[in-house]
């Protein structure tokens, strides 16, 4: 009959809405099951550090980072992401504009290599350098004889950090790199460009985003990294212990304001990096 509507419709119109409906509630489940481990895993936490670090007052809280031994942890973290970052973005840039831009043999080895630091766990890796550069490493007479320390001192803390960080900026490069393709590239060769003038003219300006975007996770990293510098660094405070060595210091010797107070200097290099990784990623998807 005319205006009649086929059973068929009304059973996919009926299945439609019982599933949109389905849909709805496993979307709010997921989402309140998402926010609840949120709130336990990260904001929690947090709030801890906070409420700790204020616990005894302003007063103690100052005195703790107004601490010399603090400052001078403050210091040496800082001047490690100096060092370590500009020499891992450039090892980043140029690896992945080798994997992308070029083929040879052993390329899967390099990236194999490249990912190495992800798979081993941060304590090996600082063990590797005391193997190699400590007193009885493979180094370890010869650095004595010409008066060289690397272990339990600033060039081992830097090595250290290098392992541990350098695969970021290359591995956000690479797969970028990769989906954009090597037309422009190739473009600008036929007009005449070359080398570097292809690279800061072409391949740059696309890279720009993930690039920073890499370098802020490098940095972040390089920052709080604790295992493989622990090892390396002999725990000398005012002299070679970075924040996060200084707050197992502070906690250990049951200074429990002080080491939250510390910690709340690596919680805000933190959010500081946070916002910059979100603003990053916004630019980037853009």
């Amino acid at each position: 009959m005319a205006g009649s509507v086929p059973l068929a419709t009304k059973k996919s119109a009926s299945i439609g809405r019982r599933t949109g409906k389905e849909s709805g509630i496993v979307k709010w489940v997921l989402i309140t099951l998402a926010t609840l481990v949120l709130l336990w895993l990260i904001v929690l936490p947090l709030a801890v550090v906070i409420t700790e670090a204020l616990k005894k007052g302003w007063d103690v809280y100052l005195e703790a980072i107004r601490d010399p031994d603090a400052l001078s942890a403050l210091r040496l973290t800082l001047l490690v992401a100096v060092v370590t970052v500009p020499l891992n973005t450039v090892f980043g840039v140029a690896a992945a504009w080798v994997i992308t831009k070029f083929k040879f043999k052993g390329k899967q080895v390099l990236v194999t290599l490249i990912d190495l630091p992800f798979a081993v766990s941060p304590v090996i890796g600082g063990l590797i350098y005391v193997l190699v550069y400590g007193a009885n490493g493979w180094f370890g007479p010869w650095l004595q004889e010409h008066d060289l320390k690397v272990i339990f001192a600033l060039p081992g803390i830097i090595l250290a950090t290098l392992f541990v960080t350098f695969p970021f900026v290359a591995r956000e490069l690479i797969p970028l790199m990769e989906d954009q393709g090597q037309q422009e590239e190739e473009a600008a060769v036929t007009l005449g460009a070359r080398g570097f003038r292809i690279f800061w003219k072409v391949t740059l300006p696309n890279i720009k985003w993930g690039l920073l975007y890499g370098i802020i996770l490098c940095n972040a990293r390089a920052m709080g990294e604790f295992g493989a510098v622990s090892v390396v660094s002999g725990h000398i405070r005012g002299e070679t212990n970075t924040l996060p060595l200084h707050v197992e210091i502070l906690y250990n010797e049951y200074q429990f304001a002080a080491s939250f107070a510390v910690a709340s200097l690596l919680l805000l290099l933190a959010l500081v990096t946070l916002l910059l990784k979100s603003w990053f990623t916004r630019k980037s998807q853009h």
